[in-house]
């Protein structure tokens, strides 16, 4: 698919808690509209909030003024997701170990890795974090 052929839509959502449902609903249309199958749709939905759950809390340390780029990108065989922040705080990439009480969060990467078929995080400190999720037409 040549550039010029490529679809793209950009969301910018607040880094205020509640607006993930804006970029996870937004992403369960598109998917929707490329034929994913539901159990699909809601694994993507579940990967998009976890994503920007972290930018929102980590990335952007809760601040209102900072904003969270979602870009869904329509590619022959799947959907590309990039989540984006300003980076005031790398995403953790540690698995919390299960049973321990002092790890009943910090899931989300954990979620996106099982939820999607590609996962690539860039971080770099008071730059930015850039989570790229990949979920593949025809793949369960």
């Amino acid at each position: 698919m040549t550039d010029e052929l490529k679809r793209s839509v950009e969301i910018r959502i607040p880094s205020e808690l509640g607006y993930e449902k804006v970029a996870m609903e937004a992403a369960a249309t598109v998917a929707r509209q490329m034929g994913f199958s539901p159990d699909r749709v809601q694994d993507l939905r579940t990967a998009v909030s976890e994503a920007c759950l972290n930018a929102i809390e980590h990335g952007n340390k809760l601040d209102v003024r900072s904003r969270v780029l979602v870009v869904l990108t329509v590619q022959p065989s799947g959907l590309e997701v990039n989540v984006a922040d300003s980076g005031k705080e790398l995403i953790p990439t540690g698995q919390p170990q299960a049973g321990r009480a002092e790890d009943y969060r910090g899931w989300g990467m954990f979620l996106i890795q099982n939820l999607v078929d590609e996962v690539e995080v860039q971080s770099e400190p008071n730059v930015g974090n850039q989570v790229r999720m990949v979920i593949r037409l025809g793949e369960q």
